[in-house]
């Protein structure tokens, strides 16, 4: 179970920079916040498992 939240939060983690980049070129700061706190939720989340893991 813990590997696939793991799993998850890596495919946010990569979304999120996909979200980063995209908004950039389109200019859209709206797009870069909300991928920005995509990427630190899932930072986040990804943290409490490795901590729980122990």
């Amino acid at each position: 179970m813990k590997y696939l939240l793991g799993l998850v939060a890596v495919l946010a983690v990569a979304l999120g920079v996909a979200g980063i980049v995209y908004g950039e070129a389109d200019d859209s700061p709206g797009l870069q916040l909300l991928a920005g706190l995509l990427v630190i939720g899932a930072v986040a989340i990804g943290v409490r498992i490795a901590r729980r893991s122990r």
